[in-house]
C-alpha cells in the first residue's frame, strides 16, 4: 500500500514502555509480553494514548488465554511467574499478517484502498490529537513535525484515533452509502471518547494487565465468547459500516478494538506523510454497563425520557475541575441492600468490582496496594475538538475496595469532610468580599468569584495531604482513628488558609458594612462565622495537627 514491504507491530518496536529502572524505550507486542515484569507501565504520548494501547494489549491477552474462563483460571495466571508466552506467541503467530501496518490488502486498523471521490490526500493533522484544531499555538508539532511520522509513531496515533478521534464532518469515502455531497456527517467521537476511563495499575505491567483481565464468568459483565471477537479476527473492513451482527458489541473484545473510523495511512516508503480519516462504526453507550468494564456509570433521567425506557445508564465522564479523590464514591464498590426499591444513581466500574471480588476471595494479599488511574478526553465545540485531557491517579490499599469493611466508608466520609471544610472557607471569602463592599449573586460577582477562588485554593492545599493520608491506610488501620487524623490535618490546613484570607482582606473589610438583610459583617465577624463552620465541618478535630507556624488568632489589619 505504501511501497514498504512490511511493518509488523508484533516484531517491530512501537509501543512506549517505562521500565522499573526508569528507562523508557519502544517495544514490540511480543517484547511487551516477554518483558512485562521489567516494564513498569505503558507510556503513550498522551494519557489517552496509553488507554487505547492498553485496551489493545488486553484484547490480545484476553484472547490468547481464553478469557480466562473463570476466576480459578485467573488465579493460576496470577500465581505463575510472567505470562503464558507459549499461548500468547501461538495466538499472535496465527494472526501475524493482520498486525502488519503496511499490508497491501489488510493493513492493521485500516481499510486498503480507501479514497474519496476527488482523490483528496489529507495531511497528518487529522490523525494526531496533540495538534489543536485551528489553534496550533502551544504545540511543537508544526512545520516538519506535521510532514512525516515514523511507522512506529503513526501506529500509535492510528490506535489512538480509533479510540479518541473528534467528531465532526469527515471526508466522504467512496462506497460508503452514508456519504452525502462528498461528506461524511458526524457519528460521534471515537469509542473510548465517551468513557471516563478507569483502569487498575499494579507494581509492573504484568500485574496491571492481569488486574484488568476480567474472566468470562464475571457476574458483573455479559460476554459472548462465541461472537465477541477483536477486529483482527473478523473480515477486513470496507468503507461502509460493519454489519451489527458481526461487530456487536458482544463483550470487551468488540469494545477494546472498536473501529470508530475508516483510515488509510499514506506514505513514501520511508514514513507516513498523510492519513485519510473517514467515518467508521458508530457506538451508542446507553446501557452498555454490562459490556464495558473500564468506566463508572450514571443514571440518566433525560435519556430515559428520550428513549422511553425505565432505566438508562451512560458512562460517567471525568470532571476536569475535580480531583479524583473527590469522587471516590463512584469508584469504590458499595453494598446495596436487596430490598432497595430504586435503581442506584451510579454504578462503579466492573474492574473495581472485580478487584473487590479478588480481595474477598484472598486472591490478592491483604497488604496489596493498587493505583486507580482515571483518564478521559474533554471535548468542546460539538465534540469537534479536544479541549483537554483529564488524568489523575490514586494509590490505595486493596482494603478500600471491600464493601463489607470499614475503610471504604472512612475514605468516602473523609472526602466529604474535606468538602465541608472547603465550604467553610468559601463562605469566609464570600463574607470578606461583602464586608469590603462586594455585592451580587451570579458567578461573576465579586463575592461569588472570591468564594470560588478560595475553594479552588482549599482543594489544591488539601490535595497532597489527602493523597498521602489515603496511601497510608492499610489492613491494620483503625477506621475511626484514621478519620480523626484526617479531620485534624484538614482543619490545620483550612484554618491557616482562612487566617491568610482575613489578614489580606484590607481595611474596608475590617471596617465592614451592613448588608441589605440587616446583618452587619466585617472581617472579624466573618472570621468568627468561619471558625464556627469549620468546627461543625470537622467535629473530630479537637486538637489540630501542626503543619508549620499557625497563629492562634486571626490576623486582622489595623
Amino acid at each position: 500500500m505504501i511501497g514498504s514491504p512490511a511493518f509488523s507491530l508484533l516484531d517491530q518496536p512501537w509501543i512506549p514502555a517505562l521500565y522499573v529502572d526508569a528507562r523508557t524505550r519502544l517495544v514490540s507486542v511480543r517484547q511487551l509480553f516477554a518483558e512485562c515484569e521489567q516494564i513498569r507501565s505503558l507510556a503513550g504520548d498522551l494519557p489517552t494514548q496509553t488507554v487505547a494501547l492498553s485496551r489493545l494489549v488486553l484484547a490480545v491477552l484476553h484472547r490468547a488465554v481464553g478469557g480466562p474462563p473463570d476466576q480459578r483460571s485467573w488465579r493460576a495466571l496470577w500465581r505463575s511467574p510472567g505470562l503464558p508466552l507459549g499461548d500468547i506467541g501461538a495466538y499472535l503467530d496465527h494472526f501475524d499478517s493482520r498486525f502488519d501496518l503496511l499490508h497491501p490488502q489488510k493493513p492493521f486498523y485500516q481499510v486498503a484502498g480507501l479514497h474519496t471521490q476527488k482523490g483528496d490526500v489529507a495531511g497528518l493533522a487529522p490523525l494526531i490529537a496533540d495538534v489543536p484544531n485551528g489553534a496550533p499555538y502551544l504545540t511543537w508539532r508544526t512545520g516538519p513535525g506535521l510532514q512525516r511520522l515514523s511507522y512506529a509513531e503513526a501506529a500509535r496515533w492510528l490506535v489512538h484515533c480509533q479510540a479518541y478521534d473528534v467528531s465532526g464532518i469527515k471526508p466522504g469515502a467512496v462506497a460508503d452509502p452514508r456519504v452525502k455531497g462528498g461528506k461524511g456527517y458526524p457519528i460521534g467521537t471515537g469509542a473510548a471518547g465517551g468513557l471516563g476511563a478507569v483502569f487498575l495499575e499494579g507494581r509492573n505491567l504484568r500485574e496491571t494487565l492481569l488486574l484488568n483481565l476480567v474472566p468470562l464468568d464475571l457476574p458483573y459483565l455479559d460476554q459472548d465468547p462465541q461472537r465477541d471477537k477483536p477486529v483482527w479476527e473478523r473480515a477486513s473492513h470496507g468503507p461502509a459500516e460493519e454489519a451489527v451482527i458481526d461487530r456487536g458489541p458482544y463483550g470487551v473484545l468488540s469494545l477494546y478494538t472498536w473501529q470508530s473510523r475508516r483510515i488509510r495511512l499514506l506514505g513514501d516508503g520511508e514514513g507516513i506523510t498523510g492519513a485519510l480519516v473517514a467515518n467508521g462504526d458508530p457506538l451508542g453507550w446507553a446501557n452498555r454497563q454490562r459490556l464495558e468494564p473500564m468506566t463508572a456509570w450514571r443514571r440518566s433521567p433525560t435519556k430515559e425520557k428520550e428513549l422511553k425506557l425505565p432505566l438508562v445508564y451512560l458512562p460517567l465522564a471525568h470532571d476536569p475541575a475535580r480531583m479524583l479523590w473527590r469522587g471516590l464514591d463512584a469508584l469504590l464498590p458499595a453494598h446495596l441492600p436487596a430490598s432497595r426499591p430504586d435503581a442506584p444513581a451510579r454504578l462503579v466500574p466492573a474492574v473495581c468490582q472485580w478487584l473487590a471480588r479478588l480481595h474477598n476471595a484472598g486472591d490478592v494479599s491483604a497488604d496489596f496496594r493498587v493505583t486507580t488511574r482515571a483518564i478521559g478526553a474533554v471535548y468542546g465545540m460539538q465534540q469537534s475538538v479536544v479541549d483537554e485531557v483529564y488524568h489523575d491517579a490514586l494509590t490505595m490499599s486493596v482494603q478500600a475496595f471491600d464493601d463489607s469493611g470499614g475503610l471504604r466508608s472512612v475514605i468516602i466520609d473523609s472526602a466529604a469532610d474535606a468538602d465541608a471544610a472547603v465550604g467553610a472557607l468559601r463562605m469566609l471569602a464570600t463574607n470578606l468580599s461583602r464586608a469590603a463592599g462586594g455585592s451580587g449573586k451570579d458567578a461573576k460577582s465579586p463575592p461569588v468569584a472570591a468564594g470560588t477562588r478560595a475553594a479552588e485554593s482549599g482543594y489544591a492545599a488539601l490535595d497532597h495531604a489527602f493523597r498521602a493520608w489515603l496511601a497510608g491506610l492499610g489492613p491494620h488501620t483503625d477506621p475511626s482513628e484514621a478519620r480523626t487524623r484526617w479531620q485534624r490535618i484538614a482543619q490545620s490546613i483550612v484554618r491557616r488558609l482562612g487566617e491568610d484570607l482575613v489578614a489580606q482582606s484590607g481595611p474596608a473589610a475590617w471596617a465592614g458594612r451592613r448588608l441589605a438583610v440587616g446583618r452587619y459583617v466585617n472581617s472579624a465577624q466573618a472570621d468568627v462565622w468561619f471558625r464556627t463552620a469549620l468546627r461543625r465541618a470537622l467535629p473530630l478535630a479537637t486538637t489540630p495537627v501542626p503543619l508549620g507556624d499557625t497563629a492562634d488568632s486571626p490576623k486582622v489589619p489595623a
